[in-house]
This record gives structure tokens, sequence and C-alpha cells, in this order.
């Protein structure tokens, strides 16, 4: 086995490879941090050029970022980096297996296995693997395969079509990684009020909130937005304005699809989404009507 790419990915899909029995003979990898990853995760594994790592190994996983790797398996397959048979898989949500096709017409097999997980860089994204949930693509020849390496990681195989992909990634993005921005927000503003240590106000919240959204969907929301209450969604817009301007934006921009949802699922009654509605029309700024309560 052999990892090009030692970014925060491949390291750790590496050493948990390696607990299933796989042998990693090379990695590839030239920052500091990646030197530093590699030495933390595969300890005693030789870092090389990515020829050498395709030359020594008969897996390989490619776990460079998305819009590096069509580059990089051109690269290889021109180079005549590419063995038959050589099994070659990347870590891309964005992508299934038809970017591979290069090195496919060079007799390698293609697999794509994205781990539907955040990554830290450090040996407990190895525990982390235990149960996530890997988007795989890949030749109907090949799904066992696939399913055999995603259970040696500890994962739990989900089938995305080739021309699903793009949608696939495009959802979890938008959950993972807005979450990370909103949360990060929420503790900047948690400061400015006053709060010493707004990461223990939110956490209880916070994981409530994702609890009852993997459980429910939209039946699990609340607040201002949710009830309708105008008034009280102009007076924070009106207040991140005036402390945060860079975030009213992405309020709004939230509120409103809040507000589209819980319309959609009966929660918030059409006769008080007229004035909230209003209020995100009108940029947060009240709209003539009376607003709700503060809660």
């Amino acid at each position: 086995m052999g990892v090009v790419g030692a970014g925060r990915v491949g390291p750790a899909l590496a050493a948990a490879l390696q607990l299933a029995g796989h042998r990693p003979v090379a990695a590839s990898g030239v920052s500091d941090a990646s030197v530093r990853r590699a030495a933390a995760l595969l300890p005693d594994v030789p870092l090389v050029t990515p020829a050498d790592v395709m030359e020594r190994a008969d897996l390989v996983l490619l776990t460079v970022p998305d819009d590096a790797l069509p580059g990089l398996v051109e690269g290889l397959a021109e180079t005549g980096a590419v063995r038959p048979g050589q099994l070659l898989v990347h870590t891309s949500g964005r992508y299934g297996t038809k970017v591979l096709e290069p090195a496919l017409r060079a007799g390698a097999l293609p697999l794509a296995l994205h781990p539907a997980m955040t990554f830290t860089g450090t040996p407990v994204d190895v525990q982390r693997l235990a149960g996530c949930s890997f988007g795989v693509t890949a030749p109907e020849e090949l799904r066992l395969a696939a399913e055999a390496l995603v259970i040696e990681m500890g994962g739990e195989p989900e089938w995305i079509a080739e021309e699903a992909r793009p949608l696939y990634h495009a959802a979890l993005a938008l959950g993972a990684n807005h979450l990370v921005t909103l949360v990060a927000e929420s503790m900047d503003l948690l400061r400015d009020a006053g709060v010493s240590a707004p990461d223990r106000m939110l956490g209880p919240l916070l994981g409530a909130a994702l609890d009852n959204a993997l459980r429910s969907g939209d039946a699990a929301l609340t607040g201002p937005v949710a009830r309708g209450d105008a008034g009280t969604v102009a007076a924070h817009v009106a207040e991140l304005r005036k402390h945060a301007p860079q975030t009213v934006a992405g309020y709004l921009a939230m509120a409103r699809a809040t507000a589209d949802r819980a319309l959609a699922h009966g929660l918030l009654k059409p006769e008080l989404a007229e004035d909230l509605l209003g209020v995100l029309a009108n940029g947060g700024s009240p709209s003539g009507g009376t607003g709700g309560g503060t809660r």
C-alpha cells in the first residue's frame, strides 16, 4: 500500500488499512505538516516521490485536493507510472471513477472511496473512521473490493452513482463545512456579548439541535424564524449590523431558507409569515407589521 498526498486524509486511511493487515511501503509529501503527519501515523514509512510510490505499491491511495486530482492522474499515466492490475483509490468527494480513466487505460483498477468525515491530521482520525460512511463509486466488477476496503477501515459503504457525485459532495459541504463557519461566528458573537466560555454554552445546545435534526428533520425547527417572530428577527439583524456586519448576509440567507422550510412543513403559520418575510426581504428592517415575541 502507498499514499500519494500526505495531507490530513491519506495517512489516516493508510493507518486504518495497516491495522487491517495491509503493509504501507511508501508515501509522498513535501510540506513540513505532511512530514509530521506521516511520522505520527505511518512511522518508518519512507517519504518518496509519487512515481516511487506507484512503483512500490499494489494499492495506491490518491489523497490530494479535488482540483489537483485530474492533473495528477494524467501525469502518472503519461509518465508510465501506472502498472496493470494496480488498485488506484482516490478519496475525492466530487469525482467518481471517470477521473481515473487515464490510469484505467494503462491497466489500473479504479475506485472512488470518499470518507464522509472531517479530518484533523492526527491519530484520533483513525478512531473516528469506525462507523463512518464512505461514498463509494466503482465498476460493477470491483464492488466487492471497494466494500472490503471500506469495511477494513471500519467504515460503512454507501453507493453513489457516478453522475450523482457532485450533488453528493455539495450536500456534505453544505452541512459540514458551513456548520463550522456558523459555529465559529456564533462563538465570536457570544464573546462580544460577554460570554466567557461560548464553547461550553453552545455545546449542549448544538448537540441537541443536531441530534433533533437528524432524528426529526424539519420538525426539529425552533426559534424566532420558525415561530414567525418578525420583531425579534429585525432586532437580531439590527444588532448584527452594529456589531458584526459581515454576518448579516449569512443570517438573512439562512433565515429565509429556514422560513421557507418551516412554511412548507406547516410549522410557520401563514398569517405570521407575511411580516417575517417582509423583514427578510427588507434586509432585516421592519416592514410595518407588529412582529412577534422575543423568546
